[in-house]
């Protein structure tokens, strides 16, 4: 029997500033499994990811999110983010005067709060902190650094794998997560993400390159094209793509359900 998906999206539209991005987008999300999702520029893969996270500057115009049987799209920014869904940054921003230890300790003190689980004193976190890093492989000066200042691409890149090793999400969705890493620091990000993935979690993958997914094997692979996913396969989809680029493909007239 199959389980009951983590994140089920049926015939979801959403526009910004008037302009439909999101068209009749359906996707279904099992715990356990690792979704890919590649399309070019323009398609529309960015914007769902901050329609999931709730980026107030979208519009959902018709459809449903259901997520760990809640109505996602109900919810606030902070409480998707408390009830388990995280979004690391395609472009992480830097806060001056704020470090690591304090910003990641207020998110994890902010997510027990809503859980109505206690508090996690200084000290306690830190050893949590420490345990975390070094399972991350991130070196131990940065949880003093201000966060994501003077970070390279890399660490930045790093340092958002680092949180969601913190906050143990039940959905993570990485926006490209490959954007400007070398190819050392593609598999130290890569080994991070394969350390928290579980049977328990859903992962989303957006990215324009097969290479990534040499590291990272998805179940499945989705195409969005215009707003719409047009082609669902396996992890050969993705070779395909690098193959014959996104020419060949093209918005079917009615995008059925991508359901594992």
């Amino acid at each position: 029997m199959k389980q009951i998906p983590i994140l089920e999206i049926q015939s979801l539209c959403a526009s910004v500033e008037g302009k439909p991005i999101i068209k009749e987008l359906n996707l279904s999300i099992r715990p356990g499994e690792i979704h890919a999702i590649m399309g070019p520029n323009g398609a529309g893969k960015s914007t769902l990811a901050k329609v999931l996270a709730g980026h107030p500057a979208y519009e959902i115009s018709s459809g449903n999110v259901s997520f760990k049987g809640k109505d996602l799209l109900e919810l606030e920014a902070p409480e998707r983010a408390h009830a388990g869904l995280f979004m690391s940054f395609q472009y992480p921003i830097e806060i001056p005067g704020v470090s690591n230890l304090e910003f990641l300790r207020a998110a994890f003190n902010s997510k027990n709060k809503a859980n109505s689980q206690p508090e996690m004193s200084l000290a306690d976190f830190e050893v949590l902190l420490d345990a975390k890093m070094m399972a991350m492989e991130v070196k131990p000066e940065f949880k003093h650094r201000n966060l994501n200042e003077g970070f390279s691409g890399g660490e930045k890149k790093r340092n958002e794998i680092l949180q969601m090793a913190v906050l143990e999400p039940s959905l993570a969705i990485l926006d490209e997560t490959d954007s400007g890493l070398d190819i050392d620091a593609m598999r130290i990000v890569s080994r991070s993400v394969l350390k928290l993935m579980n049977k328990e979690m859903g992962l989303i993958l957006i990215t324009h390159y097969q290479r990534l997914l040499d590291y990272i094997k998805p179940d499945y692979v989705h195409v969005m094209v215009d707003g719409k996913i047009v082609q669902s396969g396996g992890p050969e989809l993705a070779l395909e793509l690098e193959n014959k680029g996104y020419d060949w493909l093209v918005p079917t007239p009615n995008n059925e359900e991508v359901s594992a």
